[in-house]
């Protein structure tokens, strides 16, 4: 077999990313992927009964709808359809209310009675702006914005901690709505800088939706490997790497892994400074899975959740502040903070007529190996009454699971490492160029790699162009 011209170790979405980039400036590519399938945490599988198709991880994809790599293929020629409920997110509360995110800011803005005018302030300007915004976020944030003025309004509301910047709401709906979007940061509330992730993710409930992938998010990777495959590539899988001299030689290597398996796989070849550095890399909190095979939809109180792609749960803003909290200090929250999704409100491919297909995960601490089950499912029936009745079948994975399963998930950790403002500007070491690593020809493009977690290819296609400027392909974009 004629030796590759380039060789991406890990199949996830910025290594196949990162491939396709590559292949796409007519350099012959080999995937290799240790687990059975490619994809990582972008797959799809029947993880109850037969019939219900459950998204391993990945399950809802504002990032991908809105990244600039993806918006560059042609997913409905691989029929991939990205589909979108009418409402992106809700926040339940007791007593049967909730907030909501509906398509436009204006909807959203007017079912917040008091804080209507504060929510379209600050949401709506951000919205408008949304494009560039989303490119400089999803850049190499060392990058200079094409739109400097909006991309500063969006930084200087972003930096601050979510529960300062929620002080602008007074209503339990629109505060808890706040929190919810930035508790996927897995960061206590107070961090500074998780502001701009629930101003992130509530733009793009707008801007984009929050769209989930019919018949599942594993037609995002197959979408990416025919892409590869179709320009001569390859993508082979059941092939561990263990070391480094392993692997062909070639004209650039790029690796889908984490500093901790880049120092093991290079096998004392790292400059001691250069490990020094990646074993000061940070890993966050972690998360404890569940999917449930149901009867029948969830029967929430509040209705809007029941129109509802994602639902936050956790109660009031100071609730959720609270686990997080306790996650950060090592513990496993009675009441956790929880994210479920319901494709099954747009997409009945997943499972058989009338039932449901449920998603869900919590937030734990690092290496948790404890059971979370009970606790979820406690606060889906806090408000959900009844939902125990409709489970059929439910399979968990608590985060020692999640790191078995994929060895990107260090301790569980779904997001490639902490997104501190620190670790979110260099990641994983502080140089100016952190795809590049002192081995020559060998590149990281993992979510440890700037911009970071998320199905967004982001970090494959910036790791590639770092790579084909250094081998002086004109698509190259040196960073």
């Amino acid at each position: 077999m004629t030796a590759p011209d380039v060789v991406v170790v890990g199949s996830g979405p910025n290594g196949l990313a990162a491939g396709l980039t590559l292949a796409r400036a007519g350099l012959t590519v080999h995937v290799l992927e240790g687990n059975t399938a490619p994809g990582g945490g972008c797959r799809t599988d029947e993880l109850t009964l037969p019939g219900f198709r459950h998204d391993v991880c990945s399950a809802v994809h504002p990032l991908a709808a809105a990244a600039p790599f993806f918006r560059g293929i042609a997913l409905d020629r691989h029929g991939v359809r990205l589909l979108k409920p009418d409402i992106a997110f809700a926040h339940p509360l007791d007593g049967g209310r909730a907030g909501a995110v509906f398509g436009t800011a204006q909807d959203t803005a007017a079912e917040l009675g008091p804080d209507r005018r504060a929510y379209a302030r600050l949401i709506g300007p951000l919205v408008h702006n949304a494009e560039p915004i989303v490119s400089a976020v999803l850049a190499p944030l060392r990058r200079v914005p094409a739109s400097p003025f909006s991309v500063t309004r969006f930084a200087l509301n972003g930096l601050l901690p979510v529960s300062r910047l929620a002080r602008r709401f007074h209503t339990p709906e629109a505060r808890a709505l706040l929190a919810g979007a930035a508790a996927h940061s897995f960061l206590g509330l107070d961090t500074p800088g998780t502001g701009g992730y629930g101003l992130l993710m509530t733009m793009l409930a707008h801007s984009t939706g929050w769209p989930v992938v019919q018949g599942g998010s594993v037609g995002l990777t197959d979408a990416l490997v025919a892409e590869i495959v179709s320009r001569g590539g390859e993508v082979g899988t059941d092939q561990w790497v263990t070391s480094l001299k392993e692997l062909p030689a070639a004209k650039a290597t790029l690796l889908d892994i984490t500093p901790p398996q880049l120092i093991e796989l290079a096998d004392g070849a790292l400059p001691d400074g250069y490990c020094r550095a990646l074993s000061r890399f940070r890993f966050g909190p972690a998360v404890c899975k569940v999917d449930w095979a149901l009867s029948g939809p969830v029967p929430w109180t509040a209705a809007a959740c029941r129109a509802a792609g994602t639902i936050h749960l956790g109660g009031t803003l100071e609730e959720v502040s609270r686990a997080c909290a306790e996650v950060a200090a090592g513990h496993h929250p009675d009441r956790p903070f929880c994210i479920v999704a319901q494709p099954g409100v747009v997409d009945l491919t997943r499972a058989p007529a009338g039932q449901q297909a449920l998603w869900g995960y919590c937030h734990v601490p690092a290496g948790s190996d404890v059971d979370m089950t009970s606790r979820i499912e406690a606060q889906i029936e806090r408000f959900a009454p009844g939902f125990g009745d409709l489970v059929l079948a439910r399979s968990t994975r608590t985060a020692a699971d999640m790191q078995r399963y994929n060895p990107n998930y260090i301790g569980g950790d779904i997001s490639g490492g902490m997104g501190t403002l620190w670790q979110t500007l260099m990641r994983p070491v502080p140089r100016w160029n952190t795809y590049r690593t002192p081995l020559a020809g060998v590149y990281l493009c993992s979510a440890s790699t700037p911009p970071g977690g998320g199905v967004h290819g982001m970090c494959g296609l910036w790791a590639a162009r770092t790579a084909l400027a250094d081998l002086g392909m004109a698509s190259g974009q040196r960073q």
